[in-house]
């Protein structure tokens, strides 16, 4: 097996992809771990702090469409180099000029939405490359780049600390310019790359209702998996008075757990049924957040109930993709791209919504409340669509719905 998958596709283009979205994701969440830092220098308010957070994650999300694009105009190879060189400008820019406001930090979190939107090169490369019996391990490995955000989590706040969180900007260029090099010189485009996608092809998708039920329901998986990820270093700081170091690390366990359980959820789907399985993902993250919003638990025990959470997150993340080339066969591309857009607007809403929820009423009670009221929502999306879906039967033979 493992000879057929070595022999299947482009190892070297698989390696460069997986390098390109692990660094990239984690320069896209990288305001998080230093955002107590930054806030305490800038002097900005709970609000701020949040949405500071979470403009990466929404121009990340919306760039992923605009990728998408130009992926299948420029091809992927093109596409990322483009991509890379303005992420890396960026990073160089704002060390160099030194940043001392508010607003030039939103600038910058555009920049590095740009490194969010790796995800719609990385993966249709390497796709393309790959035949239908292997595309599970190849986009197994290539999206175990999302442990990037893990890389962020655990580094980051220490050299913030030690070196001030401006030279850290100009630090994290350096092993972007190293996977550049490496991108540039061993990823290829496939000679399977399809033809190019238009926007009247979006706008095709976006009639079916289904598409946006599986839209919904990124948006509440991935997007509580990337707001959390963004928003935790400031919350466990806030609410429990943790040290950025120490904040960071309660945060890269709560990643970790939601990276490594995401495979974990697509097997599972694939054996029980994506929708029987993002039903208890749903139902699990509404308890674990009404939890958590009523404040009276110990950080130990916040900690334990969040690395649970994300682990749920991270297992709806695998059942959504699961259910995606049942509804949508012919049109998996494009849905990824869709999917994986709102999936980032979900983020964006939570980590700005728990911001200004303490910045208005003294609490993130609130913005979790909302969260896990959608999460419910979401359940009962799943229950009421579940059947028409099992009675339509699938694309695929042998898929559980």
């Amino acid at each position: 097996m493992k000879s057929a998958f070595l022999k299947a596709g482009h190892l070297p283009t698989l390696i460069a992809c997986f390098a390109y979205f692990d660094l990239s994701f984690m320069v896209w969440v990288i305001l998080g771990p230093m955002a107590v830092l930054i806030a305490n220098d800038l002097g900005l308010n709970p609000g701020q702090k949040g949405l500071m957070v979470a403009v990466p994650v929404l121009a990340g999300a919306l760039l992923r469409i605009v990728n998408g694009i130009l992926v299948g105009q420029l091809h992927p190879r093109l596409t990322g180099i483009i991509m890379q060189l303005i992420v890396i400008a960026g990073l160089i820019g704002a060390w160099l000029i030194d940043i001392q406001s508010f607003q030039q930090m939103l600038i910058l979190g555009v920049v590095l939405g740009v490194a969010g939107a790796s995800f719609a090169i990385a993966l249709p490369m390497v796709s393309y490359w790959y035949p239908p019996e292997h595309q599970g391990m190849a986009l197994g490995l290539a999206g175990a780049g999302n442990s990037g955000t893990v890389l962020a989590s655990l580094f980051v706040p220490g050299l913030a600390v030690a070196l001030g969180w401006h030279n850290v900007l100009g630090l994290a260029a350096l092993p972007l310019i190293a996977v550049f090099v490496l991108f540039f010189f061993t990823a290829k485009n496939s000679p399977q790359c399809p033809p190019p996608k238009s926007l009247a092809d979006y706008g095709r998708i976006l009639k079916s209702g289904d598409a946006w039920l599986l839209m919904f329901f990124y948006s509440i998986s991935f997007g509580g998996f990337v707001g959390l990820s963004s928003f935790l270093p400031i919350y466990f700081h806030d609410q429990f008075g943790l040290a950025p170091i120490k904040a960071g690390y309660f945060t890269a366990a709560c990643v970790f757990a939601g990276s490594f359980a995401r495979p974990f959820g697509g097997a599972l789907a694939d054996r029980i049924g994506g929708t029987r399985s993002l039903a208890f993902v749903y139902l699990l993250v509404a308890g674990i957040l009404f939890t958590i919003a009523r404040g009276a638990l110990s950080v130990q025990a916040t900690l334990v109930l969040l690395i649970v959470g994300m682990s749920a997150l991270g297992m709806g993340n695998g059942a959504v993709f699961q259910l995606v080339p049942q509804r949508f066969r012919q049109d998996v591309g494009l849905m990824t791209g869709l999917v994986g857009m709102t999936g980032g607007v979900g983020g964006f809403y939570l980590a700005a919504s728990l911001g200004y929820a303490q910045q208005y009423t003294g609490s993130y009670a609130f913005g979790f409340s909302v969260f896990a009221g959608m999460a419910v929502v979401a359940f009962l999306g799943i229950m009421r669509v579940r059947p028409r879906w099992r009675r339509e039967g699938t694309t695929l033979a042998t898929a559980r719905i």
